[in-house]
C-alpha cells in the first residue's frame, strides 16, 4: 500500500530525534598551518612565495599546537614593574673594546648582555678582527671564551701568534655542538663570548643540518638567552649569501641587538665596518681598518689611502669629499678619455656606479657641449674606494672634462655637488663637514653648489667657488688666458 509523502515526512520527524545539545562544545579539530621560515608569516594553505617577505620556497607546513593559550602566569616575575625614570641605566653602559674603530661603530663599546652579529664575505677578516678584540679584552683581566666551529684550535692558535693575540685569559674551544658550547659557558663563566660562526653550531635536540633555518634559530635563541641571563656580551660571526645579506632566517637579525657588515674588496687592504642595526648606538657610523698579514689595524684617518701621491698635475683627476656614514673621506677620481676605433666606444668604470657615469657623460654632451660620442671613457677611483653617493657627480664630470680638454685642475681643489639632468648643480648633505675635512687635509679651493652658500661656514684659508650649473663649474677650471 502506498503511503502519501506527507505522511512519511510526519512519521520521520516524529520518530527520529536529534541528540540534545549539551553545555560544552566539542573542541575543533587541530588544523595544520604553514609558516614562513624567514619572517614567520602564516597561511592556511601552502604557497610557493611568502606573502610578507616575498621569499621563495620558505613556506613549510607545521603541526598545530595542542597547547591552549596561556592565560595565567606560570613563573613569578623577576621583580616589580618600576617607573621608567627609576630604572638603573648604568647596566646598559657600553665598555670599550680597545679597538677605537669598532667602538665608533658600536656606539662606545660592548654593552653587557648585548649580542652582536658580524657578517661578511669569506676572507674579509671577520675572524681576525674578533680574535684581536678577544685578545685585547683578555689583556685587561677579563676572561674570554672563543668558540670556533670552522677551524681547529691549532689553526686559530697559529693566527693568534701571527697577530700577537696570545693571552692566558683567552680560552679556546673548537666545538660544533650547542650543548657542549653551553657547557663551556657554564664551566668557564666568561666575561666575553665569541662564536665563529653561528652557522656551524648545531643542536642535537632539533632536526636539520647545521646552518639550516631551524638550527640557526635554535642556536641563536640559546646563545641570546645565555647572554641576557648572565649579562654576557656575545660576538657572533655570520655568513652571507651571494647578494651580501646575512645567511639564515631573517629572524636572526631581529633577535640580535647589533648587526654589523664587514666589507672589503679582495684586491684592497681597506676594510669597512658598518652597523645596519644598533639598539645601543647610531647606524650611520663607519669604521675603517687596514688588513695585512700581521693583523688588522684601525685607521683613524683613511683619506690618505684614496689620494694618489703624484708629484705633477695630470689632466683627468679631481678630488671629491664623500660621506661614509657621518665620516667624510677625501677620494680621488681619475678619468681617461681617448679616441675610439670601434663603432661603440667603451665605457669602463671601477669604484663608481656605471649608471651615474653614463648619466654624467650624457649631461656633459647635451648641456655643456663636450663631445664624447666617439671617445672611449675610463673612470676609476684610487685605492679601491667606492663612490656611490651623488655628491661625487661634480668631481667625476670635471675629471672627464679635464681629460678631454687636456686641462689639469689646480692643486688643492675639491669638487662637491650632484649633477642633475638639466645640468644644474644640486646641493648635498654635510657640505660644511666636507669642507672642514678638505681644509684639514691641506686643500685650499673647492667648488660647491650655489644653493649651499647661504649660511655656509667656510674654513679659514679656503676659497670656495659656487656653481649654479655644470657649465659654470667647467668654466671655473679653465686656465686664465
Amino acid at each position: 500500500m502506498w503511503v502519501p509523502a506527507a505522511s512519511v515526512r510526519q512519521v520521520t520527524s516524529s520518530t527520529v530525534r536529534r541528540p540534545a545539545r549539551t553545555g560544552t562544545a566539542r573542541p575543533p579539530a587541530a588544523r595544520a598551518g604553514f609558516r614562513c621560515a624567514e619572517c614567520g608569516w602564516t597561511s592556511v594553505r601552502w604557497v610557493g612565495r611568502c606573502g610578507e617577505c616575498q621569499a621563495w620556497g620558505t613556506v613549510a607546513e607545521e603541526g598545530a599546537s595542542a597547547v591552549a593559550p596561556r592565560t595565567a602566569a606560570v613563573a613569578p616575575a623577576r621583580g616589580p614593574a618600576l617607573p621608567i625614570d627609576q630604572v638603573d641605566q648604568a647596566v646598559a653602559t657600553a665598555r670599550p673594546t680597545g679597538v677605537a674603530e669598532l667602538d665608533r661603530v658600536l656606539g662606545g663599546g660592548l654593552v653587557p648582555g648585548a649580542v652582536v652579529l658580524l657578517a661578511g664575505e669569506p676572507g674579509v677578516g671577520k675572524s681576525t678582527l674578533l680574535l684581536d678584540v678577544a685578545a685585547r679584552a683578555a689583556r685587561t683581566g677579563r676572561r674570554v671564551l672563543y668558540v670556533t666551529g670552522e677551524e681547529s684550535s691549532a689553526q686559530v692558535r697559529l693566527r693568534a701568534g701571527r697577530i700577537r693575540a696570545l693571552d692566558p685569559n683567552l680560552l679556546l674551544a673548537d666545538e660544533t655542538d650547542l650543548g657542549t658550547v653551553l657547557g663551556h659557558i657554564e664551566a668557564s663563566d666568561p666575561d666575553l663570548l665569541v662564536v665563529d660562526s653561528v652557522q656551524t653550531i648545531a643542536s642535537a635536540q632539533v632536526e636539520g643540518t647545521a646552518g639550516g633555518v631551524t638550527q640557526v634559530r635554535e642556536v641563536a635563541g640559546a646563545l641570546i638567552a645565555a647572554a641576557k641571563s648572565r649579562a654576557l656580551p656575545v660576538l657572533l660571526v655570520g655568513h652571507v649569501t651571494k647578494d651580501g645579506s646575512v645567511a639564515g632566517p631573517r629572524t636572526l637579525e631581529h633577535l640580535v641587538d647589533v648587526v654589523c657588515q664587514f666589507e672589503g674588496e679582495s684586491g684592497s687592504r681597506l676594510r669597512l665596518l658598518r652597523a645596519t642595526k644598533n639598539r645601543y648606538g647610531p647606524t650611520d657610523e663607519v669604521g675603517c681598518f687596514d688588513l695585512s698579514e700581521h693583523g688588522i689595524v684601525g685607521l683613524a684617518d683613511p683619506s690618505g689611502l684614496f689620494v694618489s701621491q703624484g708629484l705633477h698635475d695630470v689632466p683627468g683627476t679631481c678630488l671629491a669629499v664623500t660621506l661614509e656614514g657621518r665620516r667624510p673621506l677625501l677620494t680621488e677620481v681619475q678619468a681617461l678619455v681617448a679616441p675610439s676605433q670601434q663603432a661603440t666606444p667603451r665605457r669602463t668604470t671601477n669604484g663608481v656606479d656605471p649608471a651615474r657615469v653614463a648619466m654624467v657623460l650624457a649631461v656633459l654632451g647635451r648641456r655643456v657641449g663636450v663631445r664624447l660620442a666617439d671617445q672611449e671613457v675610463y673612470v676609476s677611483t684610487v685605492g679601491g674606494a667606492r663612490m656611490v653617493e651623488p655628491a661625487a657627480d661634480l668631481a667625476l664630470a670635471l675629471a672627464v672634462v679635464g681629460s678631454r680638454q687636456e686641462i689639469a685642475l689646480p692643486r688643492g681643489m675639491a669638487a662637491i655637488g650632484e649633477v642633475g639632468l638639466a645640468g644644474e648643480i644640486r646641493t648635498v648633505a654635510g657640505v660644511e663637514r666636507r669642507l672642514s675635512e678638505a681644509a684639514r687635509l691641506g686643500l685650499t679651493r673647492a667648488i660647491v653648489p650655489a644653493g649651499a652658500m647661504p649660511g655656509l661656514v667656510v674654513p679659514e684659508g679656503m676659497q670656495v667657488r659656487p656653481a649654479t650649473d655644470l657649465a659654470d663649474a667647467v668654466a671655473a677650471i679653465q686656465p686664465v688666458r
